[in-house]
């Protein structure tokens, strides 16, 4: 079976967390959390609630790749959280890995507002929550990847990932 790294991508609240960890153990792949790689400069930004650019991202999302580039290397199969908003930060992950395949939860926005209201402990505050809809391009459909509803419970979310990987 080839390397597969599954990027579970959304905006925040979406459950891409919840739903990637759940993902990892059921497939006995090892998971990394996208944001635990920011920049300390990203995470300070954020939480002041001022919105991430292009420049920002960047070194996140090169943080990234190469732990994406780590896996290929070992010929590990795991899955990672990243918003992956724009099609040019998924090609960036995309470049020169072969293995990566996007999960894209999609909530509908009074779900998220809701989720985002009820999370605490956080430093993405609900208020960057526009931003990120305003940047978020779906995936192509030259793009390796699936699109899931992430409204219902996590565990349903998760199996309907699997069942669609199958």
């Amino acid at each position: 079976m080839p390397v597969t790294t599954l990027v579970v991508m959304g905006v925040s609240g979406s459950g891409k967390t919840t739903v990637a960890r759940a993902l990892a153990e059921r497939l006995g792949r090892p998971y990394v959390e996208g944001d635990d790689l920011h920049p300390a400069a990203n995470i300070a930004k954020m939480r002041d609630g001022i919105p991430l650019d292009d420049t920002d991202r960047e070194p996140w999302l090169d943080r990234i790749a190469d732990q994406i580039g780590d896996w290929e290397a070992a010929g590990v199969s795991a899955v990672l959280t990243c918003s992956s908003l724009k099609r040019a930060y998924r090609d960036r992950l995309r470049h020169g890995h072969r293995s990566v395949r996007f999960v894209h939860v999609r909530v509908d926005e009074q779900t998220l507002r809701e989720r985002l209201a009820r999370r605490s402990g956080h430093y993405m505050p609900p208020s960057l929550l526009t931003s990120q809809l305003a940047d978020l391009e779906p995936l192509g459909p030259d793009e390796l990847g699936l699109t899931i509803d992430g409204n219902g419970a996590p565990a349903d979310v998760t199996e309907q990932i699997v069942t669609s990987l199958a």
